[in-house]
């Protein structure tokens, strides 16, 4: 049977581009109506799924809330013990949410810990089985926006030539869909485009189109593209501008579609590669040990009901059409308007319409990089931040399923904890400054009892720790329990090494973040719009003057929550050290982690490898070649490689 008798087979519209020199191929449109969030507007499918794993997420949001009750009751005996007061009911409250927070992580890990969302029984998503055949088209679609052209399509040139090497060029396209709006950076995106178009020689079609209006920015330039070609493919895949994946990745996900016309979304783990700034190093070291257990544990209890990233997935095409398509939020910037962080969405409205949206969590071969400084980080975060917040005006959108709604708040939710924290450490110092403020009956309240508080929340927060540190220690038992990834870690002293070095730089980070997500939140509230910035990949460093303008609110906060703490004594100083440290040294914090020779010495005595690095695959080693970050290269500076007929060539001359 033909690729082209099995799509006739499978329902699917038989639209083939062509192989002419056009820098796109024929339209074939397909609508994509906006979604009311009152109510579908898309016909919902029959419900179909078989086992979508909703008792396993209500079995984990009932364990969290049974394990979570003992420490809340355990506070407010504490706080009891010398009277309620107005301070004692608000860390009560604050207490509540964050501690249930953190029992809900720790009992996800300990999911992918025990084994849990494997590959959801489907073999194409498991690399232990035969690579299978194809009859589907997909798009590999690349929205930028102002990007590195050099890097681009490198990077694509690697995808392509992986491609071929798994015999797969044909059931693939490359679109490259530029909102770029700098005209000499679109005016190179064309020159690279049509000199890889030239290499490839037809082998892998590749496309090229520039939207003028960036209308709804990356939600808006992928809608653009289902509405105009959607019609030819039966899949998408979606990347980011720093997105890699390997030829055996795209087949599997494509077949796995095709093996379940249940699944409208399968979402890949990408693993954070090619930097090497200290900070950078960390978080590739972080994903790379922690990040398999911590996206089991997420398959296992999300099911048929798992959340999209973004990038690095599969989207069935008609099914996105179909459902999918955003709407605008009432009201003006940062709520209103289009959501920046669609991923979310999409993905509930999908599910809304009764398609599977799964994770391939064991799949591999799906990477990305990584923001290089502590500074480039913040300003990711607030751009997510504003998104995150818009999802409260989607939370009671009609029809969503709770699963979706469960991961729309958990996203909320991650950035008013960093709030929540903060006003839970201010009410502590307060608390053990001045115990009269929690009493309820000054004159019946003995120094025993005033001292309760703060005993039962300095035990409290140790056990809080635990809980934060278990999944690193749970990840790094998995780790030395198997031979071939100790060695792909390079052994389990520089793997021990590298998570105690990780643990203290995120430790250290952990509260400049936690301070810039509060400024966000104000900022936000303030009606300021984040606007949509190219994000900063280049790894350049970071001078004093540059840190100091950026980090110096941090340093000021430190201070002040340091001169608190002092007024409670040693005690409570000793307990918010961490986070007093963290924010004074947060200006040589971020220039000394935006470094790449103490990145680069890490890894040169073997701390923070990843198994990327110890034992690169083959899209890795040619990608870095093609981006000349290895020394095998030996090109000038600026130029890079393309495969051509298995032979490595200059590509941009």
């Amino acid at each position: 049977m033909t690729a082209r008798q099995g799509r006739a087979l499978a329902g699917w519209p038989i639209v083939d581009p062509p192989d002419g020199d056009g820098d796109l191929p024929p339209e074939a449109a397909l609508a994509m109506p906006r979604q009311a969030l009152a109510g579908p507007d898309c016909p919902r499918r029959p419900a179909i799924l078989a086992q979508d794993g909703a008792w396993r997420a209500a079995l984990l949001v009932v364990a969290t809330l049974a394990l979570t009750a003992p420490a809340v009751v355990y506070l407010y005996l504490g706080l009891a013990a010398d009277g309620i007061a107005p301070l004692d009911v608000g860390v009560l409250a604050v207490f509540t949410v964050l501690f249930a927070w953190i029992m809900m992580a720790f009992l996800s890990a300990v999911a992918g810990f025990a084994g849990g969302g494997r590959s959801g029984g489907d073999p194409c998503l498991d690399p232990a089985y035969a690579r299978p055949g194809l009859v589907s088209r997909t798009a590999i679609l690349s929205p930028v926006y102002n990007e590195d052209p050099h890097a681009l399509f490198a990077r694509l040139g690697a995808m392509a030539a992986s491609l071929e090497a798994v015999g797969a060029e044909r059931n693939f396209d490359l679109f490259v869909l530029s909102d770029t709006i700098q005209p000499a950076i679109q005016a190179e995106e064309y020159a690279l485009f049509r000199r890889l178009r030239t290499r490839l020689q037809g082998r892998v079609r590749v496309y090229y189109r520039h939207r003028p209006l960036n209308t709804d920015r990356k939600a808006g330039n992928l809608a653009d593209w289902v509405t105009r070609f959607g019609g030819a493919y039966q899949h998408m895949v979606v990347l980011d501008a720093d997105s890699l994946m390997a030829g055996d990745t795209l087949v599997r996900l494509a077949a796995a579609m095709e093996r379940d016309p249940e699944v409208g979304l399968i979402q890949t783990t990408p693993v954070l590669v090619n930097r090497a700034s200290l900070l950078a190093r960390a978080q590739q070291f972080a994903c790379a040990l922690y990040g398999p257990m911590l996206a089991r544990g997420v398959a296992w209890w999300s099911g048929a009901q798992c959340n999209y990233w973004g990038h690095n997935a599969i989207i069935r095409v008609q099914a996105f059409a179909a459902c999918a398509g955003l709407p605008h939020l009432s009201g003006r910037r940062p709520f209103g308007g289009h959501i920046l962080s669609h991923d979310f969405v999409e993905a509930a409205l999908l599910r809304r319409a009764g398609w599977a949206v799964r994770m391939a969590p064991l799949l591999g071969g799906s990477y990305e990089e990584s923001p290089p400084t502590l500074t480039d980080l913040i300003a990711r975060d607030r751009r997510w931040c504003q998104g995150n917040l818009q999802h409260l005006k989607v939370l009671p959108g009609r029809g969503l399923h709770w699963i979706s709604r469960l991961h729309l708040l958990r996203g909320v939710l991650s950035y008013l904890t960093a709030p929540i924290w903060l006003s839970l450490m201010v009410m502590g110092v307060m608390l053990a400054a001045h115990p009269p403020w929690g009493v309820g009956d000054q004159a019946s309240a003995t120094a025993a009892a005033q001292q309760a508080p703060s005993a039962a929340l300095t035990v409290l927060f140790w056990i809080s720790m635990g809980l934060l540190l278990a999944p690193k220690v749970l990840a790094f038992i998995a780790m030395l329990v198997s031979p071939r990834d100790r060695r792909r870690f390079g052994g389990a002293r520089r793997a021990l090494s590298g998570m105690l070095l990780e643990t203290l730089l995120s430790t250290l980070i952990a509260p400049v973040m936690m301070f810039n997500q509060v400024r966000a939140l104000i900022s936000i509230l303030a009606g300021r719009d984040s606007g949509w910035p190219c994000q900063v990949r280049a790894e350049g460093g970071l001078g004093l003057n540059e840190a100091a303008r950026r980090h110096a609110p941090d340093t000021v906060a430190g201070l002040i929550l340091g001169a608190g703490a002092l007024v409670g004594g040693w005690s409570v100083f000793l307990w918010m050290s961490p986070v007093i440290l963290g924010l004074v040294a947060a200006v040589p914090l971020a220039m000394v982690t935006a470094r790449r020779d103490l990145g680069l010495k890490a890894r040169g005595v073997g701390l923070l490898l990843i198994p990327q690095e110890t034992q690169p695959p083959r899209l890795i080693a040619q990608t870095n070649i093609l981006l000349d970050r290895t020394p095998e290269a030996r090109l000038e500076p600026g130029s890079a490689w393309a495969l051509s007929g298995g032979r490595i060539e200059p590509l941009f001359g």
